[in-house]
């Protein structure tokens, strides 16, 4: 993933705006047009951004008049003012014939069959840059609450006062809950009874004078998103997607993260996040970095036929809603309370760490939040207006929030609901007035039937032509687990519009290998334009044990090419430092140096000794020294772990800071300092890391079935781990050793917590190869089912069976 992740907004970079940029990239950003239904090719290849800067559009056919006098900014969203409120007037016009995309117009409007292959990209091209010719926008009320519940049942509440309060009925609902479920079952299996229970509520309390119809409905955990539309308006959701992102341990679980749900409406774009962030006051950073892997890991399936997922950035209207856990920095309790009381928001919300952390863009690029006028969303006691009165006594704080990023959008209302006293957060609401866009039939044929002779002109006389700024790249030294991104420019030399693509090579899968990850694979260029392609390398767990191995290396070939042209060869090389993460347990427990002080052909050598077969004595590599009986990186982080986690309220809940991460990779490679760095919740997932980047796992692939078919027995399952070569089974004793002595130390700590998170990192099933299907969903919950009941075992009973030869 990216040294820096861009987070896209065409209109923001043309106003010059910088980019936002992550320390951690877990997920891929593969950049699409906006939208599904009306797009260009690739919005941040034709209009790209690097370092600041936008590589904007030159138009340079022959096209009416008119056409000059427009500049494109986005290939969705055209040349709108944010906040421009002209489009909400009053019309009665026939909307009826303005709900296709510019997909379907080019056939019933024009009469004729779509554009096909590249040609299709290149007239998209163009449509998007003249959009402002042949869209009106229709005004369109939007609705997005957002409620953190604590964990209580609904009981008795009426919803009416949060989503009814106001007089007209809004188009569309957006309703977020936190907490909804805090049961151990909602936490591990992703069940929860209350769900039903409030969705009915919340379907009860829509408001009285509309018709609505259910849009989605998804659930991670306690987190909850709903979208309802106007039961008239149903017919034109197109390209419903949904989606999940875990930025609990590991960057997985579910206790924190988001759910989303996108669609286009006309032909506008929509993505709504509810997400939960990470609690207390000091954990600002960590919530950042919540942030940062939710926009960049959620993903979207795209109907494109690029296959490309779509990421939020990639739409035109974002609604982020949530219990975002931002606090106040700065100020005492007392002071709090008393600026509440006289009305000092605006005091209070210079120290409000959003509005700071927004302000010097680290989170939350581009996007805008309502004049803030209400009391501090949280802490009360439940069941009153009364600021918390715990122990803890909690300082109030703008926990709840709506933000939205977008072209044509009026706030109309933003607002607290004091009087809803369940939990100990209040309700928070906001409206919009929001213009979505239709398509004019007349004009959209006049604008395609001058693009196509502009087309068809130009195609006569010219061949496609492009420039590349760079032929070789040189990552240099490469890291595990840190991104690296270079930059390569292409542009359009030529006379006529280029499509470029990057593409397998001879008996290749894919056009990159895995390790490297190219944004925009491929675009589409006007004459004299340019698009900068990002060129990243990461290497995490699945790429690591090949490249410590001397199985791979970083050098690759990627063929670039040119549509109806010559094809472009850059080649890509550099130097991966071997890391303890992704190495085998045979080659480290022959390692009694770190790893950065071994020569490479040396590492080499170790990473292909062979397993040692049960019965047999461990193979030593090295005359001198016995092999260790657990590797010396495992021993460390457990120890620390150990030492230092014992007296720690929420070991295996918080997620670690990733620039630690990094830190404590670089300690256990060269040894040095002899603490481990960072906080303990950093080494937690760094031991959770280094278990998931072993090549072969603790307990071999090879046993995974076994294991399952003996989980509903001890004696067997025990009698399966007298298999296991002699060193994994001696790590496993040990971890298992160490995780009972932490569920001994810490009452809070419980085995259903550890045993469904080990047991998917210890007991791994053997690799699938891509051409297979994989388990349907009850079939995966079946087996995670079975591999938490064999570790249950171990956990629950003192297994100390050392010796298996």
């Amino acid at each position: 993933m990216m040294s820096t992740h861009d987070e896209f907004d065409p209109l923001k970079q043309e106003q010059g705006q910088n980019t936002e940029t992550s320390d951690w990239p877990w997920g891929h950003i593969t950049k699409l047009a906006p939208g599904s239904q009306c797009p260009v090719v690739s919005a941040d290849s034709v209009s790209p951004m690097y370092d600041g800067k936008t590589i904007g559009f030159e138009d340079s056919f022959a096209p009416p008049p008119s056409f000059d006098s427009l500049s494109i900014g986005s290939s969705s969203s055209g040349n709108r003012v944010e906040g421009e409120s002209t489009f909400f007037r009053s019309t009665e016009s026939d909307m009826s014939g303005f709900t296709e995309s510019i997909d379907s117009v080019s056939e019933q409007i024009v009469g004729r069959a779509k554009p096909v292959g590249s040609r299709d990209n290149i007239v998209r091209l163009y449509m998007a840059k003249l959009e402002k010719q042949f869209i009106d926008p229709m005004p369109f009320r939007v609705f997005c609450g957002t409620w953190n519940v604590n964990g209580q049942p609904v009981g008795n509440v009426n919803l009416n006062t949060w989503l009814s309060h106001d007089e007209v009925p809004p188009d569309l609902y957006a309703v977020g809950f936190q907490e909804l479920d805090l049961s151990k079952e909602a936490f591990l299996f992703n069940d929860s009874s209350r769900e039903e229970d409030w969705y009915q509520a919340v379907t009860d309390g829509l408001h009285p004078h509309a018709k609505y119809k259910l849009v989605k409905k998804i659930r991670l955990v306690g987190m909850m998103l709903i979208v309802y539309i106007k039961a008239e308006h149903f017919k034109r959701v197109k390209n419903l997607q949904e989606g999940q992102v875990g930025t609990g341990i590991l960057g997985m679980m579910g206790n924190k993260g988001g759910v989303a749900v996108r669609f286009n409406f006309m032909d506008t774009s929509f993505c709504f996040v509810n997400s939960h962030l990470a609690a207390h006051t000091e954990e600002f950073e960590r919530r950042n970095q919540d942030f940062r892997d939710i926009n960049s890991r959620m993903q979207f399936p795209n109907g494109m036929s690029s296959g490309t997922p779509l990421f939020i950035a990639d739409h035109e209207l974002v609604f982020w809603i949530g219990d975002l856990n931002y606090r106040l920095t700065g100020v005492d309790l007392a002071t709090v309370k008393e600026a509440v009381g006289q009305g000092l928001y605006e005091k209070l919300l210079e120290k409000d760490q959003l509005k700071m952390q927004m302000s010097l863009k680290r989170v939350f690029l581009d996007y805008k939040e309502a004049h803030i006028s209400f009391w501090p969303t949280y802490k009360y006691d439940p069941g009153t207006d009364n600021w918390d009165s715990s122990e803890k006594c909690r300082c109030p704080a703008w926990c709840d929030r709506v933000l939205w990023k977008g072209t044509n959008i009026e706030d109309r209302e933003y607002r607290s609901h004091i009087g809803l006293r369940l939990s100990d957060h209040k309700a928070v609401s906001a409206v919009f007035d929001v213009g979505v866009k239709v398509i004019n039939k007349v004009k959209y044929k006049q604008v395609y039937e001058e693009v196509m002779k502009t087309l068809d002109r130009k195609e006569n006389e010219f061949l496609p032509q492009v420039s590349l700024d760079i032929l070789e790249i040189d990552f240099g030294e490469v890291l595990f687990v840190e991104p690296k991104n270079q930059v390569l420019t292409v542009k359009n030399v030529g006379q006529v519009p280029v499509h470029f693509e990057f593409i397998n090579k001879l008996d290749d899968n894919t056009y990159c290998k895995p390790w490297l990850s190219i944004t925009p694979s491929q675009s589409d260029l006007l004459q004299g334009e340019e698009c900068v392609v990002s060129i990243e390398i990461y290497v995490n767990k699945h790429t690591a044990p090949k490249l410590n191995a001397g199985d791979d290396s970083i050098e690759d070939i990627l063929v670039l090419h040119l549509e109806g042209g010559k094809d472009f060869f850059i080649t890509v090389s550099g130097k991966y430092v071997p890391s303890c993460f992704g190495s085998s347990i045979e080659s480290l427990i022959n390692m009694a140096e770190p790893v950065r002080e071994i020569p490479t052909d040396k590492l080499v050598e170790l990473e292909h000794i062979p397993t040692t077969p049960v019965g047999s004595k461990p193979l030593s590599f090295d005359q001198k020294n016995l092999p260790l009986d657990i590797p010396k990186e495992i021993w460390r982080l457990v120890d620390h772990i150990y030492k230092y986690g014992t007296f720690q309220h929420d070991l295996f809940q918080q997620p670690g800071l990733h620039s630690e991460i990094q830190q404590i990779r670089d300690c256990l490679d060269t040894g040095v300092p002899d603490v481990l760095p960072g906080t303990i919740h950093s080494v937690i997932e760094s031991l959770l890391i280094f278990l998931e980047a072993l090549p072969e796992p603790v307990i071999p692939c090879d046993l995974y079935q076994l294991c399952l078919d003996a989980s509903h027995s001890y004696d067997q399952c025990k009698t399966v781990l007298l298999q296991m070569p002699p060193h994994h089974h001696t790590v496993f004793v040990y971890l298992m050793a160490f995780l009972r002595e932490l569920l001994r130390c810490k009452e809070q700590l419980e085995i259903k917590d550890l045993a469904p998170l080990f047991s998917g990192i210890l007991l791994r099933p053997p690799p699938t190869p891509a051409n297979v299907s994989t388990a349907s969903r009850s079939n995966r919950r079946i087996e995670n089912t079975r591999k938490t009941a064999f570790l249950h075992h171990f956990l629950s009973n003192n297994y100390d069976c050392i010796s298996v030869i």
